[in-house]
């Protein structure tokens, strides 16, 4: 039997979660998916997944973890794919659409340690691990004090690392652990006040191909609609801000008195020269509010200021 549906998808425990997440909310939105064979979850190696020596802002950037499942997308080999939106490019392929939007788990960071019970209670010139510019740039700001280094690997791998004592530190996303049964492993659960979330972090996106208008019908019931509109104001920020894994930016989009608060920011990778700003606006001005952010944040950091 030739599956109806194809799912395209990296081979992380967490992105096969997440695979399976999408799978098991389109059998409940169309029963006759639930048949056996129905749906069929393809893995492809990203170049991402093959590349793990170096840090991903060297070795060519989010596009890494989403370039091979787009091909495989645009030559008709999957249907659909499913990734974690804060590793989608700003910019997709011509013929490719995110057309769907998951509801949006936990956007927090969560510092997980056995040397100290918080991010604060950790010794001066403590070491921490992260792939993330985003992290590295936060933390060097708030903690100039700390030693960062650069810690790649799936969510399990970096876990085997910190209790091999490799690093005093790392930070992970709360939504990865939750959707992996493994919440209880962070130590402390950081306010976004302290760490601004990477843009669209909890979100998971599935993107097909713009032109299959069956597939698309087949997506609209499980699409979150207030989540999409979160991931609107936070990629249009991007977009902006043609940011990339070489730029550290964060952003969250929350609903708040009627509306929706857009928190952003922009850093050096050396942790100086922090420029931040918000935005309150209705929803359906989501997108305008991020482009607006970005045309501030690039203001008032005036030019050159990537240039390191």
């Amino acid at each position: 039997m030739t599956a109806r549906l194809k799912i395209g998808t990296r081979g992380s425990p967490l992105a096969l979660a997440q695979a399976h997440e999408t799978r098991d909310r389109l059998v409940a939105a169309h029963g006759e998916l639930g048949a056996a064979g129905a749906i069929e979850i393809v893995v492809i190696q990203t170049s991402g997944d093959k590349f793990q020596s170096g840090p991903l802002a060297e070795l060519g950037g989010k596009g890494l973890f989403t370039k091979e499942i787009e091909e495989a997308l645009l030559s008709d080999s999957i249907d659909i794919a499913v990734h974690s939106m804060k590793d989608v490019p700003s910019r997709l392929p011509d013929g490719l659409d995110i057309a769907c939007v998951l509801p949006r788990e936990d956007p927090r960071d969560a510092f997980l340690s056995l040397a100290a019970p918080s991010l604060a209670e950790l010794p001066d010139g403590a070491v921490v691990g992260t792939a993330s510019l985003r992290r590295k740039a936060i933390l060097l700001n708030r903690r100039p004090d700390l030693k960062v280094v650069p810690f790649r690997g799936n969510v399990n791998t970096r876990l085997r690392k910190l209790a091999d004592r490799e690093v005093d530190a790392t930070l992970l996303a709360v939504a990865g652990l939750k959707r992996l049964g493994k919440a209880d492993a962070a130590t402390e659960i950081l306010s976004p006040d302290d760490m601004l979330p990477a843009v669209c972090q909890g979100m998971i996106g599935i993107e097909c191909r713009a032109s299959d208008d069956a597939t698309r019908r087949l997506l609209e019931p499980i699409h979150h609609v207030p989540s999409a509109r979160r991931a609107a104001a936070e990629r249009a920020l991007l977009v902006g801000l043609d940011g990339s894994c070489r730029t550290p930016i964060a952003a969250l989009a929350e609903f708040a008195d009627g509306g929706l608060r857009l928190r952003a920011l922009i850093a050096r990778t050396d942790g100086g020269g922090m420029v931040e700003t918000e935005r309150l606006g209705a929803e359906a001005d989501a997108e305008a509010m991020g482009t607006d952010a970005a045309d501030e944040l690039r203001r008032r950091a005036g030019p050159g200021y990537f240039a390191d």
